[in-house]
């Protein structure tokens, strides 16, 4: 079933939310508190990084002001900055950082193909994990410091630097035994820049999926990432992550279809250029293709243009 909806009125995207989306919401609506939406922000935000550091740097996460992640990942998400465009813009920048950046879109890149061929990476990609449980209790985090930060930044910020996903993904499913489906679902409710492709690529490899090495969460990390952060926390002598969880076996399973190879490239990877037709009387977009420089809104500049809103992609 389909219904056409309103545009969203400038300066109330909340309560546009509220009134047409109440059945979608979890929770209040509330605003992200460190990612504005749009092409200008998007612009902005790209012209204003600077590469320089993020091999080194793009994994620390408190002081905040030690961070060195470049925080565009929402924007390449939703098709803001295109993958080619993040690319070329740190052209200029030393060698290692560049690589390292590029490095982190060509994982996008590879986990979106891997999403296409697969069907959607929902199961263990080569080795069991447990991916549902029953429901988490909510004092689940232990009461640390690091989680509350960790899990704030989740839930009204929508965005966490790299490394506190693993630390996220690896507490909730390493060391509690929790489902990482039901993780990955938490993120993608939460997130900014959440994707099936990506969100559930980095659960698989965290918890052992891919590899069959899950990556273990314990105190150090904190205390080389967030320096002076354990210290403030309640728990600093009686620390639940002092020492490393023992690593899961886990039992290799078959790899799901598509996973060692790809039998039909040219229709997983869609089309080189936009295909013309000889009549558009409107322009389909969705939540990936965002950006004023989306390829059918560019190939027609003066059609109108129509946001879908996939309610089953949300599932």
């Amino acid at each position: 079933m389909s219904r056409q909806l309103p545009a969203p009125r400038v300066g109330d995207e909340e309560g546009w939310v509220r009134e047409h989306l109440p059945d979608l919401i979890d929770g209040d609506v509330k605003k992200s508190g460190a990612i504005r939406g749009g092409q200008e922000a998007a612009d902005i935000a790209l012209n204003a990084f600077d590469v320089t550091g993020y091999a080194a740097d793009r994994s620390e996460v408190y002081p905040i002001g030690r961070r060195g992640a470049s925080r565009l990942s929402p924007y390449i998400r939703h098709g803001l900055i295109s993958l080619p465009r993040a690319w070329s813009s740190v052209a200029r920048g030393p060698g290692r950082d560049v690589s390292k950046f590029r490095d982190e879109l060509l994982w996008q890149e590879y986990a979106r193909h891997m999403y296409a061929r697969t069907g959607g990476t929902a199961s263990s990609i080569r080795y069991a994990v447990t991916a549902r449980s029953a429901p988490v209790d909510p004092n689940w985090i232990d009461g640390m410091a690091c989680f509350d930060l960790v899990v704030g930044e989740l839930e009204q910020d929508g965005w966490m630097v790299n490394q506190t996903r693993m630390w996220f993904a690896s507490h909730w499913s390493v060391r509690h035994g929790h489902g990482w489906r039901d993780g990955e679902d938490l993120f993608f409710r939460h997130l900014l820049d959440g994707s099936r492709a990506a969100n559930r690529l980095g659960w698989q490899w965290t918890v052992g999926a891919g590899t069959g090495k899950a990556y273990g969460f314990a105190r150090a990390q904190v205390e080389r990432r967030a320096p002076g952060l354990c210290g403030s926390c309640a728990l600093r002598t009686a620390c639940p992550i002092q020492s490393y969880s023992d690593d899961p076996e886990l039992q290799r399973v078959p790899a799901p279809a598509g996973v060692l190879g790809d039998p039909d490239p040219k229709a997983t990877a869609g089309p080189d250029e936009a295909i013309p037709t000889e009549s558009v009387n409107r322009v389909w977009i969705t939540a990936e293709s965002l950006g004023d420089d989306d390829p059918a809104m560019s190939a027609h500049p003066d059609a109108p243009v129509t946001f879908v809103f996939d309610e089953a992609l949300l599932g």
